[in-house]
């Protein structure tokens, strides 16, 4: 009877440490995430108390690799505005095809760079994409969905479309010889 009562106490403090265990990872958790909602909102203090503005500008060269590259430093620039996947996927979505747009048609895949600048105001995101590249004759004509001036490269002619769908506005500025530059704005719902 003993070897019972001494086992069941065994297993009583076993289970004891366990719950103790538990309660203690849980503990950690919910303190960790009180510290990330802390920081958060310092970052939101802060960047509230420097200026409601940032801006970044990124000069990359023209190749195709570096589409992926300037979608996630947009999406990792506008983070801290916590937007919603919508809104990310649709920023995303419309500098990978400004970017493509200036590698593909401006520079027609020769040497060039492309330069995006970002800038936050508040709540609203605008993005510029600039190109020394061949530059477009006829924007409104470029504009039309499945027009492209690649159909070699099986390429859609929906970069401009898509852009104007996913952004709140898009403005494009081309000179033949010169260069084009879009203009995209986005303005993100924040919960309050």
């Amino acid at each position: 009877m003993s070897k019972i009562t001494e086992y069941e106490r065994n297993h009583a403090k076993k289970y004891e440490k366990q719950c103790n265990d538990r309660r203690r990872n849980e503990e950690n958790m919910v303190a960790e995430r009180e510290e990330v909602q802390l920081t958060e909102e310092r970052e939101d203090v802060q960047y509230n108390k420097q200026r409601k503005r940032n801006e970044m500008e990124i000069v990359f060269d023209a190749v195709s690799c570096n589409e992926s590259f300037a979608r996630v430093a947009v999406a990792a620039f506008i983070t801290h505005l916590n937007p919603t996947l919508e809104e990310l996927a649709d920023i995303k979505t419309a500098v990978s095809e400004a970017v493509t747009n200036a590698i593909i048609h401006g520079y027609e895949e020769k040497e060039g760079t492309v330069v995006m600048q970002c800038c936050l105001s508040g709540s609203t995101v605008h993005i510029t994409v600039k190109d020394s590249g061949k530059g477009i004759a006829d924007i409104e004509r470029a504009k039309e969905p499945f027009f492209t001036t690649r159909p070699e490269l099986e390429r859609s002619g929906m970069g401009f479309s898509f852009m104007e769908a996913f952004m709140d506005e898009v403005e494009v500025w081309s000179k033949v010889g010169e260069g084009t530059v879009i203009k995209m704005k986005k303005n993100l719902v924040r919960e309050s």
